[in-house]
């Protein structure tokens, strides 16, 4: 697959974090309720924290009461990639970044209260928040 934004593994090394890393280049995920945009409410936008494209607004963002900032539909319809993951012998739906490939997380049908019964679970450390001004 060819994203508008590519780097090297040793690039990708250097810029992120061992955390950051382990998450949005090799699907790791971070503990349940650790990250740092879980209770985050202001008014903003997020972003990849790999390469800064635009994933979702706070207007989409909800308490899923899972451990993880969540979502109910991306900012704009292109701004994320869906992927099967039948990793840990489930089948789940991959989030990734469609501007460089990196992980997000995952998302599910079972949010009935939102506008798209959809819960995209996103890493904290997938993320950056910047708020509206």
């Amino acid at each position: 697959m060819s994203y508008k934004v590519t780097k090297t593994d040793e690039e990708w090394r250097k810029e992120l974090s061992p955390q950051e890393y382990s998450v949005l280049r090799q699907a790791g995920t971070e503990r349940p309720g650790s990250g740092e945009l879980l209770h985050e409410e202001r008014t903003g936008v997020y972003s990849c924290r790999a390469c800064g494209a635009e994933l979702f607004r706070s207007e989409t963002k909800f308490d899923a009461h899972c451990g993880w900032p969540s979502f109910f539909e991306p900012g704009a319809t292109d701004a994320v990639e869906h992927h099967t993951d039948t990793t840990f012998g489930m089948v789940r739906t991959e989030v990734l970044c469609a501007t460089c490939g990196s992980h997000l997380g995952h998302v599910f049908d079972d949010a009935p209260q939102t506008p798209t019964g959809n819960r995209y679970c996103m890493n904290s450390v997938s993320l950056t928040f910047e708020e509206a001004k």
